[in-house]
Parts: structure tokens; sequence; C-alpha cells
């Protein structure tokens, strides 16, 4: 396929990949959707009458407005369609965009030249904890090797509700939250600043199709009809407050201080060449879990830290999203096994990815090995936790024959505790 807009082999955003966000510009304030090409966004409220085929003529509206979640809400049959239509658009041997210069002046935007935005409204935001290695190690921290994974962990996908409100687009500060810690154990709480802030490397996908009904489940059949794509996130985690809270009933502030998505959604169509064997199980789940297909991702994962007033930044982490012991279809079958309704632009994330190696851990609490291993960085000083002033920029990509599918930086910068 080549593409009549240039860039470089290694662009994260080929004619492969078009993954959609939304964006606004300086002189256009109004959020529209997008499509990464290159170096440029393609604006589609621009062109919109062009979506003529049998799946979208009368659903052209979806591409004039502010979310994803319009799109999102059809068809996987309408997702495929558009892909197609973009890709011919684009392609070189097209002359309806590239020969129309008033219409490429409109329709084409510079990346630099635009503010990206959350990609859709999400109504609701479940994180899982599906890497088995994650949970391994979390479990030898804190109960012990003999009892490192509770007896359900094998048996189903392990997740817990989020907070939506405070899901944000990636360049957002995180502020350093304050709660209630206990320092030094069997002694009362104290409140103050959380002193052992982490990240969690995670990725995340964004529900599609229309919206399901109350008390009807998705089955593992058609789970993949309401998966329309991906994101990498960082699920930023006070680490101190959530030792304290979590009993009996898993996070809560230690979570709802922030987290942080990338401005592109990489579509499951884009991903299917880079389809993998699915993580073997054992023990075999219920049935209704059970797919045979593959439905797994040879993404590759990376987490560098930048230090406040530092231009050197260390690579801390690299993992990949085939390390996930349950599949995205596996955790929203069981999200809504009992009934529960899913809408489009709900957002399912797969809780922190780690991999074997202890280069490859997911978080500075596996990584420091809960701060008795510190970390070196390359401009001289060391974390056990992150520091104010850090940025933390996480970064995906899969590599194809001559092309690479990217999904642009997550990346944040944790400021001071504001004064209480």
């Amino acid at each position: 396929m080549k593409c009549f807009v240039t860039y470089p082999k290694s662009c994260h955003f080929p004619i492969e990949n078009l993954p959609y966000g939304i964006f606004s510009t300086q002189n256009d304030k109004i959020h529209r959707i997008g499509v990464a090409i290159g170096n440029l966004i393609l604006d589609l409220k621009q062109i919109s009458h062009l979506f003529d085929g049998p799946h979208l003529k009368n659903h052209q509206h979806v591409f004039q407005e502010e979310t994803l979640n319009s799109f999102m809400a059809l068809e996987p049959s309408a997702w495929k369609e558009a892909r197609a239509k973009i890709q011919s658009l684009l392609s070189a041997d097209n002359p309806t965009l590239q020969d129309n210069a008033q219409l490429r002046e409109r329709a084409l935007v510079l990346q630099s030249d635009a503010t990206m935005h959350l990609p859709a409204k999400i109504g609701d935001y479940t994180d899982f904890y599906s890497s088995l290695h994650h949970a391994t190690n979390v479990g030898v921290m804190f109960r012990g090797k003999d009892n490192s994974l509770m007896p359900n962990w094998k048996h189903l996908p392990v997740g817990y509700h989020g907070r939506a409100s405070s899901v944000v687009v990636s360049g957002t500060p995180i502020t350093r939250p304050h709660g209630q810690t206990v320092p030094v154990d069997g002694a009362p709480p104290v409140f103050g600043s959380c002193k052992l802030m982490d990240f969690e490397l995670e990725m995340a996908f964004f529900v599609g199709g229309p919206p399901t009904k109350l008390g009807e489940p998705i089955k593992i059949e058609t789970a993949q009809n309401h998966i329309f794509g991906f994101v990498l996130m960082n699920d930023w985690s006070a680490r101190d407050i959530q030792k304290w809270e979590y009993i009996p009933l898993g996070p809560f502030t230690a979570k709802n201080l922030g987290t942080t998505i990338s401005p592109w959604v990489v579509t499951t169509l884009a991903l299917e060449p880079f389809i993998v064997d699915n993580f073997p199980q054992d023990p075999t789940p219920l049935p209704y879990l059970v797919h045979k297909d593959k439905f797994n991702f040879d993404i590759q994962l990376q987490v560098d830290i930048i230090p406040q007033n530092s231009a050197i930044s260390t690579t801390v982490c690299r993992s990949n999203y085939r390390y996930l012991y349950w599949t995205a279809k596996q955790q929203l079958v069981h999200h809504t096994v009992t009934g529960c309704n899913m809408n489009p632009g709900d957002l399912l994330a797969s809780g922190t990815i780690s991999g074997e190696a202890s280069d490859s851990f997911g978080s500075l609490l596996e990584l420091c090995w809960r701060g008795t291993k510190p970390l070196n960085m390359a401009d001289g000083s060391q974390r056990k936790f992150l520091q104010d002033g850090d940025t933390v920029t996480m970064n995906a990509f899969c590599e194809g024959d001559n092309f690479t599918v990217g999904f642009g930086a997550c990346a944040g910068t944790l400021l001071p505790c504001k004064n209480y």
C-alpha cells in the first residue's frame, strides 16, 4: 500500500495504521475526529461526505461530532468500511484528495499544530489484573511465594471499577496526592502526602458496537464485535495509600488520582497482522471464557523516565502486551456475564503488564522490588519510586514488514502535592 503522504519507514502512523483521535487547532477550537497519517492529521469532518458506502452513507454525521462515541456505536462492518475508505483516499493512486488542493488544504493538519483531547466520553472505566507475572510478583512481595496468587486468579479475570472522571489524555500533569498511610506497621495511620508514587504500564480498549441491554451478557463468540480499538495507559498509583486502604475491597483513592491514556485509538483491524498465540491457561477456564481463536498481540512496550531539570531519559522497562494471561475478549465477557450492560466509549484496562525478566516489570514496585533495589538513572540519580518533576513516558509499537504501527506517547509529569 503506497500513500501519497510521505513519511519515513520508521514512522508510527503509516497507511497500515490509521488510528483515530480527537483534536483541535488554534484556528478552530472545535473538537473533531482525526486520523493520524505520517506527521499529519486527516480531518474527517472535512471529508465526511466521502463516506458513501452501504454502511456509512446514512451515518456521515458521526464524523462531524466531537467524540468518537457515535462512530464507535456503529457495527464492525461500518468500522471496516471506514478504514477501507480512508486507506483508499490516502493511497497514491486515488486522485480524490490528492489532486484537490483546496480540500487537501482543509483536511490535512500538521500534528504539531494540533491539541489532542480524550478520544471519547468515557462513561465507565474498569481496570483488570491480567498479567500473571505482575500478579505473582506482587503476591510474593506481600504474601510470600506459597500464597502469591489468590485461589480465584486463574479462574477469572480479576478487576475493579475505576474512576472515569480522572482519565486524562497524554501530556496532562498529575499531582502527587494526599491520603492516609501507615509508615510503621502496626502504628495508627497518619495523614499526609504520598511518599511512594508509581506508574503502571497498561493497555486498554474502548468498547464499541451498539449499547448492550441490562441482563444480556456478551458471549465469547461475539466479543470481538464490541472491541473497537486500543490505547496505551499509565494507571498512576500511590502505593503507600493503596497498602493501607485496599483491604478488603481493593484499590480506591490510591488509583483515582489520575489515569493517563495515549491520544490515538489503534483499531483492532490495524492490529490483526500482529496477532500471536494466546497465553497458555492452566487450568482451562470455564466454558463461557474459552475461545480457541487467537486474540493476543505482539505489541512492544517501553517506559522512560526523565527527571526534573534534566534532558536525559532512562528506559526503565521493556515489556510486551503478549504477556497478558487473560485476553481482552475474556475480560469483556467476564465483565458482562452478570448481565452488566456496556456502552460505546466504556474503557477496559489490562492491569500492569509485566514479563518474566526483571527489566520487563511494568511498575517501580516490581522493578525496585518494594524499594529494596534502587534503579540507577542515566543522569546519575536513583529511583525507588517517582520523585516530583519526573516525566514518565510510555510508548507502544508493533513492527511489521517494512512498517511500524504506533500508539503515540502516553506521557505525564508528576507535580508536587498541593497545600491541603
